[in-house]
């Protein structure tokens, strides 16, 4: 057998390899381990540094319920204010430093950027942004006080409420919800069906059914009905509080008188207002109203009908828009025109609040914005009712949101008799409307306006017009995310 021999230095070869992998390997394990223990000493620090930056989002929540109107951290500066952050046992974690965006005019959407900082190192941040707003009235398309009635031939974008039933029997692209589980429909006889109900028929049929449906009722299970509520229909849920607009309107008037432009009672008809789109409004006081003609009568006797059309008017002046953005007027007022960035709200009420005074605000002629992107913002609140009168243009359009306290959004009944003026053609609505009493701009003879389209107004949500009635006195979170620090 032949012997293998090995030349001197062979196993010293071997050693030096295995212990340079070995070396290459404890290296590797090393610095694995290294980053492992640096990956979570910067985890642990950012963590730290995002507690603080939340712990600055929820102190500021507390702040505003404590302080409604305080958006300078008790500072009275707008410079950033910074806090420590400490843990339960008393040992600082880190600090929060808060940058607080107060409101637009009128409005009570507050934005707060909080900066969350590690007192371990510095380097290691986290920032959040949050907005909070008092709800208001502008949340819905559609907010009523009593029942109901949606016609057919009616679309509309964003959510509706009622305090009452709703009978729907158009598009609803949002969410439709009452306060009632059920409740007796007016509109005919029989038991009673849900709080928001259809008599739309089931496609492939067409057309409405007006009489009572059991399929609508209880004991029925609630069906879908996509083809009417696409985003789904939803009651009981709470009540919405319409009294409390009272203060707002007693509010508003000495806002106006303060820093705004207040008109008092104009010993006439009340006062037409003309917006124009240099940041300017017409005022004219209105001497006398169109007269109806012989044939053209109450026959539905409604209370406060009328025409709603001036007749003659008397120049009063020509005014900038307010600088807190409220017009009060002291009696009836005519609203139309253009704004072009501008944030106003026209309100008519009397004081002491009387319901056989109550005065009413009417649209005939278009009201426009210029910029559909939330830089205009106009409302109408009336104390009384909101009307169209009954020349008001064949094809109307009103950019506003538009409130009625004690009364209804709408167009009065003209019959026959007030031919051509008892048929228009469409009314389209942006932005929203809030009704005490059963809105509606058409009647079920045909008479009214033949298509309404009411669009909400999604800038309403987030920057409502200037005053405007709140549905809440309490703030809520809007939108909460965290961004990339700068």
């Amino acid at each position: 057998m032949k012997k293998h021999t090995y030349s001197k230095g062979y196993f010293l070869i071997q050693m030096l390899v295995f212990a340079g992998i070995a070396v290459i390997v404890i290296s590797g394990l090393i610095t694995f381990a290294n980053t492992n223990m640096k990956a979570g000493r910067i985890g642990i620090l950012r963590e730290q540094a995002f507690q603080a930056a939340e712990a600055g989002i929820e102190y500021y929540r507390w702040h505003l319920a404590h302080a409604k109107t305080d958006y300078t951290d008790g500072t009275g500066s707008s410079t950033p204010s910074v806090h420590n952050f400490y843990d339960k046992s008393g040992d600082l974690l880190g600090t929060f430093t808060l940058t607080i965006t107060p409101p637009l005019l009128g409005s009570t959407l507050v934005t707060i950027r909080s900066v969350g900082v590690s007192a371990l190192d510095s380097s290691a941040k986290r920032t959040i942004i949050a907005k909070f707003a008092i709800p208001s009235f502008a949340k819905f398309a559609v907010v009523g006080n009593s029942d109901l009635r949606i016609g057919e031939d009616t679309e509309v974008f964003g959510p509706l409420h009622s305090n009452g039933g709703i009978h729907f029997d158009g598009i609803a692209h949002n969410v439709v919800t009452s306060a009632l589980s059920t409740y007796n429909d007016p509109d005919h006889t029989g038991a009673v069906e849900f709080g928001v109900h259809t008599h739309k028929n089931i496609p492939p049929a067409s057309g409405v059914d007006d009489n009572f449906r059991p399929l609508e009722a209880p004991p029925s299970s609630l069906t879908p009905r996509a083809d009417v509520f696409i985003a789904g229909r939803q009651f009981p849920v709470p009540a919405v509080d319409f009294t409390g607009i009272t203060a707002n309107l007693s509010q508003m008037k000495t806002d106006a008188q303060a820093a705004g432009k207040y008109l008092s009672s104009s010993g006439r008809q009340g006062y037409k207002i003309i917006f124009k789109t240099n940041d300017t409004f017409d005022v004219y006081k209105v001497t006398n109203l169109i007269s109806p003609a012989g044939s053209c009568t109450n026959s539905a006797s409604q209370t406060g009908w009328g025409t709603w059309m001036p007749n003659s008017t008397t120049f009063v002046g020509n005014y900038p828009n307010p600088a807190n953005g409220i017009v009060f007027v002291e009696d009836n007022a005519w609203v139309e025109g253009q704004i072009n960035t501008a944030r106003v709200t026209v309100a008519a009420a009397r004081f002491p609040d009387n319901p056989s005074t109550r005065p009413s605000i009417t649209v005939n002629n278009n009201l426009l914005y210029t910029n559909y992107n939330g830089l205009d913002v106009l409302s109408l609140v009336s104390q009384g009712d909101i009307n169209v009168g009954m020349q008001g243009l064949t094809t109307l359009r009103i950019d506003a949101a538009l409130m009625a306290q004690n009364g209804r959004v709408g167009r009065y009944y003209y019959g026959s008799g007030c031919s051509p003026y008892n048929t228009r053609t469409s009314l389209t609505l942006y932005g929203m409307i809030g009704s005490a009493t059963r809105y509606g701009f058409a009647y079920t003879d045909g008479t009214g306006y033949q298509t309404r389209t009411i669009v909400y107004d999604p800038n309403l949500l987030y920057a409502p017009p200037p005053s405007f009635p709140l549905t809440s006195d309490q703030y809520q979170v809007i939108s909460w995310q965290e961004v990339e620090n700068n």
